[in-house]
Formats: structure tokens, sequence, C-alpha cells
């Protein structure tokens, strides 16, 4: 029979491993390498917390991105732009708003209003990046107002408040998303609801919703977040192991991670303690930072892979212990939604698994009645290499349910074309997706998904590369 260490004398929270413990530069390099796959999220929300402690109140950074103080939220009024850099993998399907939450801060309110017959949905994730409520159509969610508040908050909740959603991090995200068709009939008709769109603290909460006029939201000096071509560099890997003793103390372990908690403080005692130390793991974070994030930033290296080399993920949002999928997502398109309230596909390849290149072009065909399935809406949107909009002077750079003019044909199918030049036929310009010269990807939206698009029944059709 087994002992168990408690009868063999040793007690069984014994830290792992023991204070003070000689630690080589190979095991620091080992470990500090998970350590910086495993906290790149947690490290990552935290700096975007530090980002919005510096906006004085909801408003747009560089007239470009929604932006408020911890506990309240901004939102557009219409379409993201191609400037945004503060989240990889824009959607132009919807209006967006944003919120970042700080638990220190006390609970926050966010109001709903009547969207009718319009889909929405609100995310809220945690530190992790995990949802902890659901406000949206798929859900059926009453018109009103809720509270965001912190596990540990035991106050009083005031009469008007529908609902309390929890979250047990630091720090929270709030991200409305609305749909809107591309017209200028439906943007009049949506922005009376975006300006009912609001978070603010609990303090500040009258009994009734209240309301706000976006179109007059200040605008903000954005510094380098709405410059460069690349995502705004949140995780620093000079500073990584600097901050991760706060994040660790931001993000409670959940039950089983215990020892993983152990582990990954035992590192940055080391680093404190040991110059030496210090550096090995500052070496080994920006040695993963080039390599393995890097590489999970690239959509066919990560997910669940389909037919003809697309990929899917299925547990966006609630990731658990999956660290893998947690860390790629949020590396190639951080805040994804849970899968019921929508299904990604990614594609960066054609049919015959060559790099899809402007400069060849490619189409992609939905055979008739072959949609993807949803109760929501669907799109295909275009990223360049850095997984952001392309500027074209058509400023079109997704098509699907929004677009009202898509040209079909005689037997209801739908083919999209995507390539730096336009397709041959003028009568296909309205289906046409412009692309940059080099590298692009694809990527598949289904919002409020039917079962078939998330068990495998319904998978995007091939992207077959079209002759110069």
């Amino acid at each position: 029979m087994a002992t168990s260490s408690s009868s063999r004398g040793l007690p069984t929270d014994l830290a792992l491993p023991i204070p003070g413990e000689r630690m080589t530069d190979d095991y620091l390099r080992t470990l500090g390498r998970f350590a910086f796959l495993w906290g790149w999220p947690l490290v990552n929300m935290h700096n975007r917390l530090s980002i919005m402690e510096q906006v004085p109140a909801p408003g747009l950074l560089g007239g470009v991105v929604p932006a408020a103080p911890p506990g309240s939220l901004g939102m557009l009024r219409d379409y993201i732009v191609p400037e945004e850099r503060l989240v990889a993998c824009p959607n132009q399907d919807v209006v967006y708003g944003l919120g970042i939450l700080d638990a220190r801060r006390g609970p926050s309110v966010i109001q709903v209003p009547d969207f009718g017959g319009r889909f929405w949905v609100y995310q809220l994730v945690d530190q992790r990046t995990e949802s902890f409520g659901r406000l949206g159509a798929m859900y059926g969610t009453e018109p009103g107002c809720y509270l965001l508040a912190p596990d540990d908050w035991e106050g009083e909740v005031p009469e008007g408040i529908a609902d309390v959603l929890r979250y047990d991090t630091r720090i929270a995200a709030c991200i409305p998303r609305t749909f809107m068709n591309d017209t200028d009939e439906d943007r009049a008709a949506l922005r009376p609801l975006i300006d009912q769109i609001m978070a603010y603290p609990l303090a500040e909460f009258t009994g009734r919703p209240r309301t706000t006029d976006w179109a007059r939201a200040p605008h903000y000096p954005a510094g380098e977040a709405t410059s460069g071509e690349r995502e705004t560099r949140w995780v620093d890997p000079e500073t990584f192991f600097d901050l991760l003793p706060a994040v660790l103390e931001e993000v409670p372990p959940r039950a089983g991670e215990e020892a993983l908690y152990a582990l990954v403080r035992s590192l940055t005692d080391e680093a404190a303690r040991n110059p030496a130390a210090a550096e090995v793991l500052r070496a080994t974070a920006a040695d993963a930072d080039a390599t393995l994030l890097q590489e999970l930033f690239e959509f066919r290296n990560i997910g669940v892979p389909l037919d003809h080399h697309w990929s899917t993920q299925r547990n966006g949002a609630a990731f658990g212990g999956d660290y893998l999928s947690r860390t790629a997502m949020g590396r190639a398109n951080i805040f994804v939604n849970l899968p019921g309230e929508t299904a990604y596909f990614y594609q960066d390849l054609d049919r015959d698994g060559e790099l899809l290149d402007g400069e060849h072009g490619c189409t992609l065909t939905f055979p008739p009645g072959a949609l993807p399935p949803v109760k929501g809406f669907w799109s295909v949107t275009l990223y360049n290499e850095h997984h952001f909009f392309q500027p074209n002077d058509l400023n079109r750079y997704s098509l699907g349910t929004k677009n009202q003019d898509l040209r079909f044909a005689p037997d209801g199918s739908l083919t999209l074309h995507a390539g730096a030049k336009p397709p041959a036929d003028p009568a296909d310009r309205p289906n046409w997706l412009p692309a940059p010269a080099g590298r692009f990807s694809l990527y598949l939206r289904a919002y409020w998904p039917d079962p078939e698009a998330l068990d495998g029944t319904w998978q995007p059709p091939a992207v077959v590369r079209t002759a110069l």
C-alpha cells in the first residue's frame, strides 16, 4: 500500500521547491519559458489597466479607440477604423465598446438598452480572459442595469439592479458588441441605442438608466497606442518577471493550481534574491517572446485543425487549464467570445497549403444553402500579416450579413474574392475583399452559431488560388 506524505512525517502543504534551493540556469530557462507562456495573458491584462488609469474620462484614444477610466467604458458610434492597434483582429461588423474593471475600486453598473431584434452581446472576461457573465441576445437578457462586482464585495445591491455578475480577479474587461448593417439607415437607427450603453461606478448609480452623447466623446492623445504596424506591445519581456509577483496576487489560483503558483513564485523569489537568475529569466522571456509567442501568433499553428487548412477553437473565454489555447488566442486575437456566442475559423493557407498572398488572389465559394449557420450574423474578414486592416480605397475589410449588395450566383452559391486586384468581372466587385500585395489571412466569424458550426458538421469551404 502506498504511504501518504503525512504518514511519513512530511507536511502536506510543503511549498515546492524548497525556499532557497539552488536553481541552475537550464532549470530557470526551462521553467521560465513555461511561466512566460502561462502568465502572458495575465500580464497583458495587468498592463491594459495601467493604460486606462491614465484616461481622465470616457472617450477615444487618438480619436480611434474607445477608452475610459477603470470602472467605466467608452463607445464607438461606427465600425472600428484601420488605425486601431490596441486589439488585434478587430471586427468591422459591430460597433464596439471597451471598459476595464478594477476590483479595488468596487462594483460598476452596466446598462443594457432594449435592442429589439438586433444582435448584441456584452463580453465579460476576467484577468484570465475567461467569461464571468452572460449578457446578450442569445441569453434572452432583459434590458436594464446590471452590476459587475468583485467576488469579495459585500455591499448592498440597490433597487433597480437586474442581476449581479461577479469576477474573482483584480482586473476584468467589458466589451459591448452591437451588430450594424453597412447602411446609413442602420447607423442612424443604432445610434440612439449606442447612447444608452454606459458603465460607471456603483456610487454614480441613480436607480435609473442614463444616456450620454457619444458623438461628443473627448479625444485623448494615444502616444504609440494607435501607431506602428503591430498590436500595442502589452507584454514587455524585459519587465515580465518583475511584474509577475503582483499579477500572482491579482489572479488567485483555481482549484488544482496551487502547486503551479508555488512553482512560479519560486522563480520570481529567486530572481528577487539573485541578480544573475533575474538576468537569465529576462533573457528567457525575450527568447520565448521572439520564438514561442511569435509561432502562436500564426493562425496555422494554433487551434483545432479542420478541412482545407482551416482551424478553429472551441473553448474561447472558457480555457480552464488549457494554458496553450489561452495564450495562443491572446497572442493572435485576444478577447474571443464564448463558443455559444461566436464560432471562429482561421485561415492562412489556400487549398494547396500555400500562404495566402494578395498578388495571387483567391476565392471562397459557399455552395447553395451552405452559408455559415447562425442565428446572429456571419462575416469573412481579411487581415494583413499583422492581423489588422490594410487600408484600401473602398474602406472594406469584411463581407457577410452586413452587406446588402452581395452578388449570389443563379444557383444560390456565393463566391467571395480576395486579392490585391479586383475581380475581372465588374459585377463581382461587391464580393471583393481588397488585400495587401503580400501575405494576408482570412477570418470567418459566426455569431450566435448553430450547433453545426460548433461540432464540425459545417466547415468553411476551401480557399482556391486564382490565376495571375
